[in-house]
């Protein structure tokens, strides 16, 4: 069973630039909307990421580190293919197709890979933060943050760049007990190495070494 990450923030707020301490042969990019990445370190990535081309890599993952970079591309993207189409059924078959991916990651992936889906968000009327989706409509159809046990948020204050862990009551924020502090560093490698200590993901590969 995997473990899918949401990694939310606006634009600039610094969720490419989290990835940059991970090594090129630890973690594997799908880059959605094909962007240059914040930072000069090189890293393997997929341009112009498809679903289909992440359920191709992820039904037999060589890697236990996954990126999809800003995930909200894959439904934005979509509605353009289809905005000739008339009815509410396609909004349907977009919140269908993020949820089947998600539900993929889960289920159709090993115990220890985790993948990270850094995604844009949006300010509701009520003045919340929430994941950015494609309106009201594909809303009423999915709650993206609910498919998710482990929420962060992208926040820049002045120069500086850190995740929030947990909500303050105007994001979703969430992560389990202990797992963090309330606030750290916008370090992408840091979270995944803390998260595979939480669950214990490291010592079911030292126990496989050993078998």
């Amino acid at each position: 069973m995997g473990i899918p990450i949401l990694i939310l923030g606006a634009s600039g707020s610094g969720k490419s630039s989290s990835m940059r301490n991970f090594e090129p042969d630890e973690i594997g990019i799908f880059n959605v909307a094909s962007k240059p990445l914040p930072f000069r370190k090189k890293l393997p990535q997929v341009n112009n990421a498809t679903y289909d081309i992440i359920y191709k890599v992820l039904r037999q993952p060589k890697l236990k580190t996954y990126v999809i970079d800003d995930s909200q591309y894959l439904m934005a993207f979509e509605s353009f293919d289809h905005a000739k189409e008339t009815g509410y059924g396609k909004f349907t078959n977009m919140a269908l197709n993020f949820r089947n991916l998600i539900d993929f990651i889960v289920r159709g992936t090993p115990d220890d890979v985790i993948v990270y889906l850094l995604h844009h968000t949006e300010v509701t009327d009520e003045g919340k933060i929430k994941a950015k989706t494609l309106g009201k409509m594909l809303d009423n159809q999915l709650t993206v943050e609910g498919l998710f046990s482990i929420v962060l948020m992208a926040t820049v204050e002045g120069s500086e760049h850190f995740f929030i862990t947990n909500s303050d009551g105007t994001n979703p924020a969430k992560s389990p007990m202990e797992m963090f502090e309330m606030k750290i560093d916008n370090d992408l490698k840091f979270v995944d190495s803390t998260i595979r200590e939480y669950y214990g993901l490291n010592e079911n590969n030292d126990k496989e070494k050993k078998a």
